[in-house]
């Protein structure tokens, strides 16, 4: 959903003069603001704050750590709001509570564009007898290869090879440039649902500047893995509990070109995977329990943050998270005092 003129709804509580603008008749007056304007620098605070104030006057409960996060509750059903400047993305349990919001914020403010995210995406759910396969995007991972005319090209088994380290590859015979960045492009949206391509794709979004035939090549194979793998998606079953765990890993000296690593991790709730990431990593390590330890704590934080996001809504439980690292790294937060499991520090 998306707000037309978003910034024009906010309303300046302190009244001040807008200097510069004269009147036509009385030269020695000036015009007063009253509305936020394009180009204000509270205009994003005043619309903000209308709006937030018109939501919790419909119930809605704002989250105690994202402050654009707000809930509804109205029975056994959920109604969820996020707000990112004048986009609003929405869902619930109930399509009753949907429309209910279609209405009273057509009501109050002018839409200029409302859709969904699946017919964006190209998002597909199937519904099964004891769960539901989410965020299939069959029907956009079929575009994405016939669009780079790789459909009948022989399918690769994994997105990247172990073996491959790319790098700058100063050497190499340059490609379009148009080309490539199209490609990512297209690959960074399918990560919605596919998580077994998030690192692949990172790492072949870091050539974007100057890539060469090695990094089209690596994304091309990225493009045949997708074309053999069409029907993946996330898998979401009812029958789970509601904890929370997280899980972390990360390679050591992964960048050849800067030697620094890449941290790895994903959070479930129950059996069921709601977020993952795939990052390098800003400082250089020495080594892999440091790297690991590094890793550990961007998972740890997302853990958190997921807990904090989701305490609003129905995820109470305590946090239970596993780090899927060597005891080197474990051993770090138990003793934070030097010894011989931290050398490089």
């Amino acid at each position: 959903m998306d707000v037309k003129s978003a910034f024009l709804n906010g309303v300046i509580k302190k009244k001040s003069m807008f200097q510069g603008f004269e009147g036509p008749c009385k030269t020695d007056h000036v015009y007063r603001l009253n509305k936020a304007l394009y180009g204000l620098k509270q205009a994003p605070r005043a619309w903000y704050e209308r709006l937030t104030t018109f939501l919790l006057s419909k119930d809605f409960v704002r989250g105690s750590v994202d402050k654009t996060l707000f809930v509804q509750h109205k029975g056994k059903h959920l109604l969820v709001v996020q707000i990112s400047m004048d986009d609003i993305i929405f869902g619930s349990t109930s399509p009753a509570l949907v429309n209910e919001f279609f209405d009273f914020m057509q009501s109050k403010f002018e839409m200029s564009m409302m859709g969904e995210l699946t017919f964006f995406l190209g998002l597909q759910v199937r519904q099964f007898e004891h769960g539901i396969l989410i965020v299939s995007q069959t029907k956009y991972a079929s575009n994405l290869v016939k669009k780079f005319g790789l459909e009948s090209a022989k399918h690769s088994r994994t997105p990247m090879s172990t073996n491959t380290k790319l790098s700058k590859d100063l050497d190499g015979v340059s490609i379009d440039q148009t080309l490539y960045r199209s490609m990512i492009g297209g690959l960074l949206y399918l990560i919605a649902s596919r998580p077994d391509i998030a690192f692949s794709v990172g790492v072949c979004a870091r050539s974007q500047a100057n890539a060469k035939e090695s990094h089209l090549a690596t994304v091309k194979r990225v493009i045949k893995y997708i074309n053999g793998t069409m029907g993946y998606g996330i898998w979401l079953s009812n029958d789970t509990n509601s904890n929370l765990a997280g899980f972390s890993d990360a390679d050591w000296v992964g960048c050849a070109d800067d030697r620094k690593s890449t941290s790895g991790g994903c959070s479930y709730i129950g059996n069921n995977l709601v977020a993952w990431f795939s990052k390098k990593q800003n400082s250089i390590s020495l080594s892999t329990a440091e790297v690991e330890y590094i890793a550990a704590g961007s998972a740890c934080t997302a853990s958190l943050d997921n807990k904090c996001c989701m305490s609003t809504g129905y995820l109470k439980n305590a946090i239970l998270f596993t780090v899927t690292t060597r005891t080197s790294a474990i051993n770090i937060p138990k003793n934070p005092v030097q010894h011989s499991r931290t050398k490089a520090h």
